[in-house]
């Protein structure tokens, strides 16, 4: 399994910004092979990490032609600076109340 994290510096984000995003997350996790999503925005920092079950798909879905036109829209409109890190995860641990002791996810 592959995360992707991206952290990025807002410059502004608008109404246009929500449903390009919306849009992505539902791309991503319906049609690329993403198995999760998650993003964050706190003041002028955003982090989103999304997983992946191989840098295949994520290449796939970073050269999709909607994806490319919301990248760009980004560097454009509504980030000041991101950056963007893909890791392979060798090892992942979950711990809940339900599950005894912590049980080792993959």
């Amino acid at each position: 399994m592959f995360v992707v994290i991206f952290r990025a510096t807002v410059r502004t984000l608008d109404a246009e910004y929500a449903r390009v995003a919306a849009r992505m997350r539902e791309l991503a996790l319906s049609r690329f092979g993403c198995i999760e999503f998650h993003a964050v925005t706190e003041g002028l920092h955003e982090i989103a990490l999304s997983y992946w079950p191989s840098e295949e798909a994520i290449r796939a879905w970073k050269a999709h032609p909607e994806h490319v036109l919301a990248q760009q829209a980004g560097r454009e409109r509504w980030y000041e600076s991101y950056s963007v890190q893909v890791a392979e995860i060798s090892r992942a641990y979950r711990v809940s109340r339900a599950e005894e002791p912590a049980a080792r996810v993959q």
